[in-house]
């Protein structure tokens, strides 16, 4: 039991500090879109590569930040049964929850994102847009990104659930496996 809590706070840490490094970008994409309207309203600038940052830092905010939200117990669950739930109770749901449909809907997107992702690569996919961000590619990248932070999150989640399943954790937030 000492190696599975091993695994599971490791796979915390990990998610943990990804997610507070792209917290940062949230800033950023204010500051962006801020100066975007400041440019175009004020000064009758435009650019299109400030717009399109704007997009990448979206996506990449929520799709990177999806592991450290399921870590924190961020995500929409039915509240209304879950919340009086005994720990045991949450631990069921939670493992049944990874096992039945995180993971296999995890699974299902990477493979189904794996030839879009590499087709864009093959030809190092940019901006229709002249002035806009060469790197379409990489943010087509950021969907395989989250699919392995949501399975790793997620096999931690499952391992915590065992864990209070077996008895080995009393901790009674089986819905925020950080706390571990």
């Amino acid at each position: 039991m000492k190696n599975v809590r091993a695994i599971v706070k490791s796979i915390n840490a990990f998610n943990n500090r990804i997610g507070i490094v792209i917290a940062w970008a949230a800033l950023a994409m204010v500051a962006v879109q801020f100066a975007v309207v400041i440019m175009r309203y004020v000064y009758g600038i435009g650019s299109i590569f400030m717009q399109e940052a704007v997009i990448y830092l979206h996506g990449t905010l929520f799709m990177v930040g999806a592991g450290y939200t399921l870590l924190h117990g961020g995500h929409v669950r039915i509240d209304i049964f879950y919340r009086a739930a005994s720990p045991r109770r949450k631990a069921v749901v939670n493992l049944l929850g990874v096992l039945l449909f995180l993971i296999p809907v995890c699974a299902l997107i990477g493979w189904a994102s794996w030839p879009y992702v590499q087709s864009s690569w093959a030809v190092f996919e940019g901006s229709r847009e002249v002035s806009g961000i060469q790197g379409v590619f990489l943010l087509k990248s950021v969907i395989l990104v989250f699919v392995v932070l949501m399975i790793l999150q997620g096999i931690s989640l499952a391992l915590h659930s065992v864990l209070i399943l077996a008895g080995a954790e009393t901790d009674t937030a089986a819905d925020g496996p950080g706390r571990l």
